[in-house]
């Protein structure tokens, strides 16, 4: 491959990778073209792009910056899924599309600086919840403690209005 034709590559990797920093990296080889458009057309529909990238100007856009760890899965044909809100959700949707799919290799994956190897890692960072997920777990846990606390000034109000005595609890 020519020079500039290796700088036209590079320029459009920097493009299109600039600000990501999650992604999982994928072996889409062996599938036929329908299986292939399958995988595409769902991702698309998730928000997630799928870019098939030359390794070695991958690695070289890469270094130094966000995606760097992901040098140790660009080995061999690579695809690169980025988008959605997260790497979380890119790899939540890979995962499913690789239990369909059984030809999809996953390779690994990167999110918030931290790489995650291969199949086992890419479905450990899959089942992590969403930043929202997470906001939600913490107001209910916070929250709880309130709820209970509310229910039994409730009852208490309720006891005193109907002229009940309240009995001291040991």
């Amino acid at each position: 491959m020519s020079k500039p034709v290796k700088d036209m590559i590079a320029s459009e990797y920097t493009r299109r990778f600039e600000g990501v920093t999650g992604a999982v990296v994928v072996e889409i080889r062996g599938l036929d073209a329908k299986a292939t458009t399958d995988v595409r057309g769902k991702m698309r529909a998730k928000g997630i792009k799928i870019t098939v990238v030359k390794n070695a100007l991958a690695r070289r856009i890469f270094k130094g910056g966000a995606l760097a760890s992901l040098e140790k899965a660009l080995k061999g044909p690579s695809a690169l899924l980025t988008g959605a809100e997260s790497a979380v959700i890119v790899a939540r949707e890979v995962v499913k599309a690789a239990e369909a799919e059984k030809k999809i290799v996953l390779k690994g994956a990167i999110f918030d600086g931290e790489y995650y190897d291969g199949d086992a890692g890419v479905k450990k960072l899959g089942s992590f919840p969403t930043k929202e997920e997470a906001q939600a777990k913490v107001v209910t846990l916070v929250l709880s403690p309130a709820r209970n606390i509310m229910g039994c000034v409730k009852t208490i109000q309720e006891k005193l209005e109907k002229g009940e005595s309240i009995a001291k609890v040991a």
